[in-house]
């Protein structure tokens, strides 16, 4: 009867750290799919070429470091970046992830995309392909791009 009971004890304490894995795992995973929305909606608002809504998707002392100019830091300096990017171009890309890691307040995503981009001063389209790093915090319980990097492929 010790031994059953024992049995039975052991069983229980498996399911409660099966339960708690089980748990942090589902916490994981739901994390990752707001990155991934978030990552979305950032391509939706590079499309629209739209700053209001790339703005709304960093934090306040967000950092921007595009390949080949200046790093902008903060919302201004953003605001000041992203406006002029879209009065240079157009561009319309697809974004790929290939990994997200969430560790408690903040994540990374490696991503890269591929799409096509118009250059507004000559009327010219050319392939637009880059590699990325972002990196997220949260911030009021909503995940937002803290720092975010890319360079060309090709």
């Amino acid at each position: 009867m010790i031994l059953f009971l024992f049995h039975l004890q052991n069983i229980g304490m498996a399911q409660t750290l099966t339960n708690g894995q089980n748990k942090t795992e589902m916490k994981t995973t739901t994390e990752k799919s707001a990155i991934e929305q978030l990552l979305f909606s950032y391509r939706d608002a590079l499309n629209a070429s739209d700053v209001s809504k790339v703005l709304a998707l960093y934090t306040k002392d967000g950092v921007f470091m595009p390949a080949n100019a200046p790093t902008a830091t903060g919302q201004e300096q953003l605001k000041g970046s992203y406006k002029f990017v879209f009065k240079t171009i157009q561009i319309h890309i697809e974004f790929f992830i290939e990994e997200i890691v969430v560790t408690g307040g903040y994540a990374y995503a490696v991503t890269h995309s591929k799409g096509t981009a118009l250059i507004h001063a000559n009327g010219q389209t050319i392939s637009e392909e880059n590699r990325e790093l972002f990196v997220f915090k949260k911030d009021n319980g909503q995940w937002k791009i803290a720092r975010y990097m890319f360079n060309k492929t090709k």
